[in-house]
Parts: C-alpha cells; sequence; structure tokens
C-alpha cells in the first residue's frame, strides 16, 4: 500500500485534466442510472480495499465538522462544544470547521484506526462519497479525492470504462 500511495499523487495529476472533463460531459449526459452505477462501483472497490490497510484521508485531510458532529464527539469526549473546538478546530478560508492538525487529532497511525469512530464526523463516515445519491454533484470534489484516496482513484477509473464518453469530433465537409 505504501507504494501504491507514494504513486497516487502522479497518477491522479496525470488523470486529473482527463476526469475534469470526462465528469463535465458526463453531467452533459448523465445517465439516469449513473447513482446506481457509482454504488455497484463503490461496493466492488471496498470488497478489495481495506480502509485500514491505508488511513491516507486521516493522515492528510479533514473532514468538516457540522454542528451536530461538534456537539456528538464533545459528548463523547466529555467536554463542553466550545472547549471541543478550542482545542481541535479552525475556521478554514471557505469558513467551514476543520481540524487545526494533520494527521487527524484522533487517528492512530500505529493501526490506522480512529479514536472516535463510532462518533466520527459524517463527512468521515460518508468518505470518500463514491456512493452517494445524487453522485454527479460531486464529482469536482471526487476528482480532488482522487489524490488522496487510492479506491477512490480506482473507482473513477472503472466509470470512465463502464460509462465512457465518446469524444465528439467536428467532422469537416470537404
Amino acid at each position: 500500500m505504501e507504494k501504491r500511495l507514494e504513486q497516487l499523487p502522479k497518477l491522479a495529476e496525470e488523470a486529473k485534466k482527463e476526469n475534469l472533463k470526462y465528469f463535465v460531459n458526463l453531467r452533459k449526459r448523465t445517465p439516469k442510472n449513473l447513482d446506481y452505477i457509482m454504488q455497484d462501483l463503490h461496493e466492488k472497490e471496498f470488497a478489495k480495499t481495506d480502509c485500514l490497510d491505508c488511513g491516507n484521508c486521516c493522515k492528510t485531510t479533514s473532514p468538516i465538522f457540522i454542528a451536530k458532529d461538534i456537539e456528538r464527539i464533545s459528548k463523547h469526549l466529555k467536554m463542553k462544544a466550545a472547549d471541543f473546538v478550542d482545542t481541535y478546530l479552525e475556521r478554514d478560508q471557505d469558513d467551514f470547521m476543520v481540524l487545526k492538525t494533520a494527521p487527524c487529532s484522533f487517528f492512530d497511525e500505529s493501526d490506522n484506526t480512529c479514536f472516535i469512530y463510532d462518533v466520527r464526523p459524517k463527512a468521515c463516515s460518508e468518505y470518500p462519497h463514491t456512493n452517494r445519491k445524487k453522485f454527479i454533484q460531486i464529482t469536482e470534489l471526487t476528482v480532488n479525492n482522487t489524490f488522496v484516496c487510492p479506491a477512490t482513484y480506482n473507482i473513477v477509473e472503472a466509470l470512465k470504462k463502464k460509462v465512457p464518453y465518446k469524444y465528439n469530433e467536428k467532422k469537416t465537409r470537404r
């Protein structure tokens, strides 16, 4: 897995332009069954991918913490919500509450587990969002996630094969 994680940024960068173009075109002609296709690809990928072998999302990025997350986690940690925010969170440039540090404060690097797994943020429990309803709305996020999550990269590559986009080349008359 370590070698795959080393290669991932380069692979994702090489595919980024193609992926962005693919999703722009897919948005123009979205298959009615896209969510079902994505759910199937997601299930197949995670049948062979164990997040505990990777943990790259927890090592490198922060989820967004919504108010319900903050209340639930602070209660679990027996902290006041304001103290939890002061200790662990900050507002990012988009005005979202995110972790102050990476890797995640609740991540155990020895075995890639989470200290607060049962009460983790919604963004963590739904990551990498590839099986979400109305998937077409989060394609830009998905392209960004290909840089972090090897499973997301694999799912996008599988989608491009399952639902190929045929580039319309302009035909010229002679």
